[in-house]
C-alpha cells in the first residue's frame, strides 16, 4: 500500500513538472514574437497579385527583406529598382507588402509593378491587417529578417542598393 502511494506521488510530481515545463516554454516562445530587433517576426498570411496565399513563415530557412510600400509613395518609387536588383543579385527573399487599402485601385499596383519590372512577390494588404500588425507609419518601412525568422534590422524610409547589400551581408556573415 505504501509503495502505491509513493508511486502515485512520484507520477503526480512528474506530471506537474512536465506541465510546468510545457507552459513555461509556450510563454517563452510567445514573448519572443515582436517588432524589435532580436524578436521573432510576427507571422501573417496575405495574397499575392496572382491570388496565391503566402505566409511569412513559408520563408523560414531563407533571409527575407520585408518591405511595406504604396504606389503613391515617392521614396518607395526610389528604392524599388534597387530592391529588384538586390533580388536578382542575391538569394534574399523580397516580400513587398503593398498597402492596398490606401491605393485608388488594384490597377495602380499592377501598373506600378509592370512599370518597374518587379519580379519578387507583391503581397496585397487589402484590409490593413498586416500593416497594423507591424505598426507601419512612415512609408517605406523595411524589416530584414534572418533565416530563423528573427528581425535583424528595421528601417523607416528608403534604402539604397548599397545599404540593402550591406545589411544582407551582415545576416549572411559576409
Amino acid at each position: 500500500m505504501k509503495q502505491w502511494f509513493i508511486l502515485i506521488a512520484l507520477l503526480a510530481m512528474l506530471g506537474w513538472a512536465l506541465f510546468d515545463f510545457w507552459f513555461d516554454q509556450e510563454e517563452e516562445l510567445a514573448a519572443d514574437v515582436g517588432l524589435d530587433i532580436g524578436n521573432l517576426a510576427p507571422d501573417f498570411t496575405l495574397e499575392t497579385m496572382d491570388g496565391e496565399r503566402v505566409h511569412l513563415s513559408d520563408y523560414r530557412g531563407k533571409p527575407v527583406l520585408l518591405n511595406f510600400w504604396a504606389t503613391w509613395c515617392l521614396p518607395c518609387r526610389e528604392e524599388m529598382p534597387d530592391m529588384e536588383q538586390l533580388y536578382q543579385d542575391t538569394d534574399v527573399q523580397v516580400l513587398a507588402v503593398n498597402l492596398t487599402s490606401t491605393e485608388n485601385s488594384i490597377r495602380d499596383v499592377e501598373h506600378f509593378v509592370a512599370e518597374y519590372g518587379l519580379t519578387f512577390p507583391i503581397l496585397l494588404d487589402q484590409h490593413s491587417g498586416v500593416s497594423d500588425l507591424y505598426q507601419i507609419r512612415p512609408l517605406p518601412t523595411t524589416y530584414i529578417i534572418d533565416a530563423e525568422g528573427v528581425i535583424q534590422l528595421y528601417v523607416f524610409g528608403p534604402l539604397t542598393y548599397d545599404q540593402m547589400q550591406t545589411e544582407y551581408g551582415k545576416i549572411m556573415g559576409r
